[in-house]
């Protein structure tokens, strides 16, 4: 178990290059089996799923090629071959489902393990993956350790459809356009997810040749069966770390830049900054968050109601991005309602923030009341296996003088290569250390 050492009450300052977005990373590389001609992914980042996904392909006798020090990978899978039997898709990594459309475009099935874990966030079914793959026509058998994925045996090609999902899931949206760029016509899915990593795996596969209509909207027009080529692609900024750094810099009163070529993503992102006292300037490619004195909550116009801060599929604020603002809620003076319209006991954690010396009180399952502005004292808290959640806690733990520590934070891992290297390049005394 790898924890946090944090050595905090010192303002943040400097320039941050953030890394790649993982939610984008995994499912583009999920993506490069559609094609058998050579590919070039350059910024990608050095995190635990990419070195998985690329051991796979190298079992699976692709060619890859990785310099993590530059971020290049050379992909080519002219050689590929897949075994139900031998090969096994690992259920550790929610993104595995998303192998299953290009195996099945090349081999005619696809095995995944039974239950496809991620974080910790709740319930995270499989069926509208199921519903999606039986739609286009493939048959799903589940035996007693994984599930079997076929196409039709009467032809390997699926079919094209329409379909509507019951809601905005960005992993099932994923997964039918995958499975409508092999199937013969044009597929539309109503109710589709729109995050910006939704929008940068579709850029990849129109670079591949799959045309796609409707990117950033609710509604996706796919057209497959075409041969599809290779070609080079350029990973944007995670608006995730973005808005991360942009948060440390404002909770430990410091004033951090981080690189962003996409700030129109950020027109919700900084009004619920600017909620908390945080102003938010997007110039020349970089982005800073600064604040007038102290952090204070802002008092709604409307009286005797909470500021409030809901968190549901883009276009609202991303639900990812709530632990960070429930942090920010916590030093603030004030008080404020913090709402997960997504997942089910993603607010559990809230009890460590109280041994901080928070005052917070969790109404339900899906929201959260701040009263900030308390004294806090440095603590030893555990996170759950919750990217966001484990960095909510380190931006507690920076904001406040002295020594804490922050037990099963390698979650931070999953999404960012560089996180403490980057923190202590900003004035950070934080550190990896192991409990065992």
């Amino acid at each position: 178990m790898s924890n946090l050492i944090v050595h905090g009450g010192v303002p943040l300052r400097g320039e941050i290059t953030p890394s790649a977005n993982k939610n984008a990373v995994l499912p583009i590389l999920c993506a490069t089996l559609l094609t058998d001609q050579p590919l070039r992914l350059i910024g990608v980042p050095e995190i635990t799923d990419v070195k998985k996904i690329l051991d796979i392909f190298r079992t699976l006798g692709s060619n890859v090629s990785m310099d993590f020090s530059t971020g290049i990978l050379d992909l080519h899978h002219h050689a590929t071959t897949f075994d139900p039997v031998a090969h096994h898709l690992p259920e550790e990594m929610r993104s595995s489902i998303m192998l299953v459309p290009p195996l099945l475009a090349r081999f005619g099935v696809a095995r995944l393990e039974n239950d496809v874990k991620g974080c910790t966030l709740g319930v995270r079914e499989i069926d509208p993956h199921v519903e999606v793959f039986e739609r286009f026509g493939a048959q799903v058998e589940r035996t007693t350790d994984s599930l079997i994925v076929r196409t039709p045996s009467t032809a390997k090609r699926m079919t094209a459809n329409h379909h509507w999902l019951d809601y905005a899931s960005v992993t099932t949206t994923e997964n039918f356009a995958l499975c409508a760029a092999t199937a013969d016509g044009t597929s539309t899915l109503v109710n589709a997810a729109s995050e910006p990593h939704v929008q940068e795996f579709c850029r990849f596969l129109a670079l591949l040749g799959v045309p796609i209509d409707g990117i950033g909207t609710s509604r996706l027009s796919v057209t497959g069966g075409r041969k599809l080529s290779g070609g080079e692609f350029r990973f944007s900024e995670d608006f995730h770390e973005i808005a991360t750094f942009l948060a440390l810099g404002a909770i430990t009163g410091g004033d951090i830049a981080v690189r962003n070529t996409a700030p129109d993503q950020f027109p919700l992102i900084d009004r619920t900054f600017a909620k908390f006292g945080v102003n938010v300037e997007h110039k020349d490619g970089w982005s800073r968050a600064f604040q007038d004195g102290p952090l204070r909550v802002r008092r709604p116009f409307t009286q005797n109601i909470l500021t409030k801060v809901e968190a549901a599929p883009w276009p609202y604020l991303p639900v990812d991005l709530l632990p960070i603002f429930i942090a920010l809620g916590v030093k603030a003076e004030g008080s404020a309602m913090f709402w997960n319209k997504v997942y089910d006991g993603a607010m559990g954690w809230s009890t460590e923030l109280s041994k901080f010396g928070a005052h917070v009180f969790l109404s339900d399952p899906h929201r959260l009341i701040t009263f900030g502005g308390l004294p806090l004292s440095p603590a030893k808290v555990e996170s759950p296996y919750i990217i966001r959640v484990a960095i909510a806690l380190l931006m507690v733990a920076a904001s406040i003088k002295g020594r804490s520590e922050i037990i099963n934070a390698l979650p931070i891992r999953r999404a960012h290569p560089r996180f403490v290297e980057n923190l202590r390049s900003v004035g950070a005394d934080v550190e990896w250390t192991s409990s065992e």
